[in-house]
């Protein structure tokens, strides 16, 4: 082979690692687009993912929730105590009513073991004695003034309360109500009485 043959063969192959060191390049360069294309799809996920938490953080649409978004609390009974025989009174409502009344109620229930049946509960007042085991005996306190306000009762001395008839059996539990005169309006913090029962501190509701 002569010196001019050996200069073809080595142009003809310059030629080809040129050639093919272009299509490399043009990969690479191919290849990055796609990635950019990829990372700006994924960057576009991202965000819409980030778009879906904040939305599921908001409340949704009609969800009962307080004014500070929280759901109402559930704030249980204005006063609680438990006495004779196992007697659980709780004071659910105070409220004064037009005409100037205030209506309390709440429930009793029987926690202890025997049957309650406390005549003493319908007040020492002889026009009470018809009320047999009932509310009839109490009264509540306003406790900044000191004054005693008795039970409302009709013409026939019946008194304006629940009566309890034959008794509370162990577990059971009643709703009761008793109505007396309203005391002042500026007066909001009471004591309720009503037998042996030590008294039930509440405070007249609003509304």
């Amino acid at each position: 082979m002569d010196l001019r043959d050996s200069k073809s063969r080595l142009i003809l192959i310059v030629i080809a690692l040129g050639a093919a060191l272009v299509i490399a390049v043009a990969s690479c360069s191919g290849g990055d687009g796609d990635g950019g294309g990829d990372g700006s799809a994924g960057s576009g996920e991202s965000t819409g993912g980030g778009g879906s938490d904040d939305t599921d953080d908001k409340p949704s649409e009609g969800e009962d929730t307080g004014d500070d978004g929280t759901a109402p609390e559930d704030r249980g009974p204005l006063s609680e105590v438990t006495g004779e025989g196992g007697m659980r009174l709780t004071i659910d409502s105070a409220q004064r009513d037009t005409g100037g009344f205030l209506t309390v109620s709440g429930t009793l229930t029987n926690d202890g073991a025997e049957r309650f049946l406390e005549i003493g509960w319908r007040g020492d007042e002889r026009e009470l004695t018809n009320n047999g085991f009932s509310m009839a005996g109490s009264s509540v306190v306003d406790k900044t003034e000191g004054k005693r306000y008795l039970i409302l009762r009709d013409t026939s001395g019946r008194c304006l309360c629940t009566q309890f008839g034959g008794g509370l059996n162990p577990g059971d539990s009643v709703e009761w109500f008793a109505q007396f005169p309203a005391p002042p309006d500026g007066a909001t913090e009471l004591d309720f009485n009503i037998g042996n029962m030590p008294p039930a501190s509440f405070e007249i509701s609003a509304g």
